[in-house]
């Protein structure tokens, strides 16, 4: 699953991606990560967010699933993305996993930092669509 967290005024979070990242390393990303063996999406959204950025969640809505398909270094992959927005208190914010993220940045849609991972664009569409961006 993945995660576009915002502050309820239009302004995003994005992680800078360490080099102990297994892709996309330097490039600035949304949140993610994986399902535990049965554990609920909304559950596993808790827990990365706690993981990553031990930031307090104001609202949790889930936004929309598509086909990820990847090609990185001649390996297709296929995965499902579950995207979330989560609403966050922007000060309950810091850095939780400084092994896989390099910095945080807050960032308005029109302003982003470069690089972004390539897999971003469709999350943030969504995001905006729905409104949260």
């Amino acid at each position: 699953m993945c995660f576009v967290v915002h502050d309820g005024q239009k302004n995003l979070l994005l992680q800078k991606r360490s080099k102990n990242c297994r892709d996309e390393q330097g490039r600035w990303d949304i949140g993610g990560g994986a399902l535990e063996f049965g554990e609920s999406w909304e559950a596993a959204v808790r827990r990365e967010i706690s993981e990553e950025l031990d930031a307090k969640i104001i609202k949790l809505d889930f936004l929309k699933a598509f086909n990820a398909l990847r090609n990185e270094n001649n390996l297709p992959s296929h995965w499902v993305a579950l995207v979330y927005a989560v609403q966050v208190e922007p000060k309950s914010v810091k850095i939780n996993e400084p092994d896989k993220i390099d910095e945080i940045g807050w960032f308005r849609l029109n302003k982003l930092p470069k690089p972004l991972h390539s897999m971003i664009g469709h999350a943030l569409e969504t995001a905006e669509q729905s409104g949260y961006l």
